[in-house]
């Protein structure tokens, strides 16, 4: 029994099922219709992330640059302390080695 107030179905079911499946086919075209304006932020954010990323190994590029430039400076700097240093640590080293030549091991335990 139905109340006096609701008053049956105001139309069948299966017109409910029809005018869902039409809103849901016009919802998918109203979609891919504007898809492009949809899809042009993505576009700016991939674009915009290419750019900083470029820039990014950029920034590195220099770091490394850098860096390598003071390694092979410090190298040279070493360099050139040995060769002047040489007079020095070439007679100590020849003195050591001969002391290690001279020197009477000690017997390995068996």
């Amino acid at each position: 029994m139905i109340a006096a107030t609701f008053a049956g179905e105001p139309c069948f079911e299966d017109m409910k099922t029809f005018l869902k499946i039409l809103l849901f086919v016009l919802a998918g075209l109203v979609v891919i219709h504007v898809f492009p304006v949809l899809l042009l932020p993505a576009m700016i954010a991939v674009v915009t992330m290419l750019v900083v990323g470029a820039l990014m190994m950029g920034g590195v590029a220099a770091v490394a640059g850098v860096g390598l430039a003071l390694l092979a400076g410090l190298l040279a700097v070493a360099l050139v302390i040995l060769a002047v240093l040489a007079p020095v640590w070439l007679p100590v080293l020849a003195i050591v080695g001969l002391v290690s030549l001279c020197r009477r091991r000690p017997k390995a335990a068996v």
